[in-house]
């Protein structure tokens, strides 16, 4: 997975798309954004059709406050169907799809005071900051969630294998492609 600076706006109506599936048997719906072939392998650009989202803990007290991703399974299993509710309020219907939650529905627009800012401590990677918009917040058995969409897209690198399907890079082997992705793209946009 993957942020980037690319317009959310896009048009993609004419926009062919593909479907990632993780170990599960979960799918992710995609649009292709770009397609480019490297030495003979072709890799893809995807960008979800649905809204990705990602669900918090808050923790703490007062300036103590602190939020937590939800990213263990068993609990968002435990919370799905509150969050499902609470989002079905606003028009919005959660799915658990592959790789990430995501929301089908048309997103309230982003307000400033709604808008949260994730720091991303990781020694190895030098990572932005992450802006989410608040969609809503719940309290289950006690706890208090919050569920943010991401402003910048949430795109997948994948390349597609002999049969056809798109299989997601992993982190190492997008490291291994970038240096050669990169200067396909570059070529392309001179």
């Amino acid at each position: 997975m993957f942020s980037s600076p690319f317009p959310e706006e896009n048009d993609h109506a004419q926009t062919s798309t593909i479907t990632l599936s993780d170990e599960t048997g979960r799918t992710l719906e995609c649009y292709i954004e770009r397609s480019l072939s490297v030495d003979e392998q072709e890799f893809v650009l995807l960008l979800p059709v649905d809204s990705p989202i990602e669900i918090f803990a808050w923790q703490g007290e007062d300036e103590e406050e602190e939020a937590i991703l939800v990213d263990d399974d068993a609990v968002i299993e435990r919370i799905f169907s509150t969050a499902q509710a609470v989002l079905a309020e606003q028009n919005l219907i959660l799915k658990h799809t592959a790789y990430a939650l995501t929301v089908e529905g048309e997103l309230p627009p982003a307000e400033e005071s709604e808008l949260f800012t994730l720091e991303i401590e990781d020694e190895e990677a030098d990572l932005e900051p992450e802006q989410l918009q608040l969609l809503t917040s719940f309290y289950f058995e006690d706890q208090e969630y919050a569920i943010y969409t991401p402003l910048d897209p949430l795109l997948f690198f994948a390349r597609i294998s002999k049969t056809g399907q798109p299989v997601l890079l992993s982190p190492e082997e997008f490291r291994e492609v970038q240096p050669l992705l990169e200067e396909h793209l570059f070529n392309e946009v001179e």
